[in-house]
């Protein structure tokens, strides 16, 4: 099983980089990742220098399809996450995702996939991200492929460079750390360390067809998570709260002198939607652990290897 060619479209990026450290630390030896993303690419090739790091625009076809032909197991991790271009969402979340699977059905023997599609696809929101979302796991679900689609909520862990990560490291740059409205918007993190653990375990044991959503199993609210983020990373920032359309307007001046701004008004909407997502027994399901968070906040933020370790967007 050690030997299996694990492939990882877009796996330079949180999810992917979590992956393949706890792969490697399982024995797997033979992962390649295609990503499009230099500078993350290059953190991959530094930290694990025996990972097969390719660049690859997942988006046009090239020969990076053939390392998805010859795969053993293909986890599809690419997405884009944040921005202001709704095209950019299509041409990352959409039309990568035909590519691949257009790969997979014409391999000589169908590569095991892994999809990883997000819990945006059952929320209220409708913003680029969980529009764009919901057409990929459409196109997956026709694709006749039998595989297990996960639906994580928003993750946190080693690696982060868009949530908890960039917030810890934004509240020890600044004086006054800024909340919006009054805080109180339920959320439900998942630890990466955990999501990448169920994805090993779909490996492993070639789970089947189905839809699993993978939500953290403690709820907390917005402000209790930046106390405790605060708290465990050591900043000293000062937290207010501010009213909200005042938030919403800072955040829209940002978006016009940054492309890729780390939060958008458009997130900053799905963060009051009132989401609140199934839990599951994921930690029975498929023979992991469910990680406190706490405990995980503390792995994320003090571990020796890869907490300092960080991305760029």
């Amino acid at each position: 099983m050690n030997n299996s060619r694990i492939v990882l479209p877009g796996g330079a990026g949180l999810v992917g980089q979590n992956l393949v450290a706890r792969l490697r630390a399982q024995g797997y030896n033979n992962i390649v990742v295609l990503d499009k993303h230099m500078d993350n690419l290059e953190v991959l090739r530094r930290v694990q220098p025996e990972v097969t790091a390719e660049y690859a625009d997942l988006t046009e076809p090239g020969d990076w399809q053939q390392y998805v032909r010859e795969a053993d197991v293909v986890v599809m991790l690419q997405a884009q996450i944040g921005g202001v271009d709704y095209q950019d969402f299509e041409r990352n979340n959409v039309h990568a995702t035909q590519l691949i699977l257009d790969a997979i059905k014409s391999a000589t023997t169908t590569p095991y996939l892994v999809h990883i599609s997000s819990s945006v696809v059952n929320s209220v929101a409708d913003d680029f991200y969980s529009r764009s979302k919901r057409l990929q796991e459409k196109l997956v679900l026709d694709s006749g492929i039998a595989c297990p689609i996960l639906r994580p909520t928003l993750m946190f862990g080693w690696f982060d460079r868009k949530h908890l990560g960039w917030l810890s490291r934004f509240m020890k740059k600044v004086p006054v750390f800024p909340i919006p409205g009054h805080g109180r918007y339920m959320r439900q993190p998942l630890y990466v360390g955990d999501f990448c653990d169920i994805i090993i375990s779909c490996i492993n044991r070639r789970q089947g067809r189905g839809i699993y959503n993978i939500s953290g199993h403690e709820k907390i609210d917005y402000i209790d998570m930046i106390c405790a983020i605060k708290r465990i990373s050591g900043a000293n920032t000062w937290i207010i709260r501010i009213p909200y359309r005042l938030f919403y307007l800072l955040l829209w001046c940002w978006a016009l002198f940054d492309r890729s701004p780390p939060f958008t008004t458009q997130q900053l909407d799905a963060l009051i939607a009132k989401d609140e997502f199934e839990v599951i027994d994921w930690p029975a399901l498929f023979g992991v652990r469910c990680t406190p968070f706490e405990e995980a906040l503390q792995e994320t933020f003090t571990d020796p290897h890869y907490s300092h370790v960080v991305l760029k967007f």
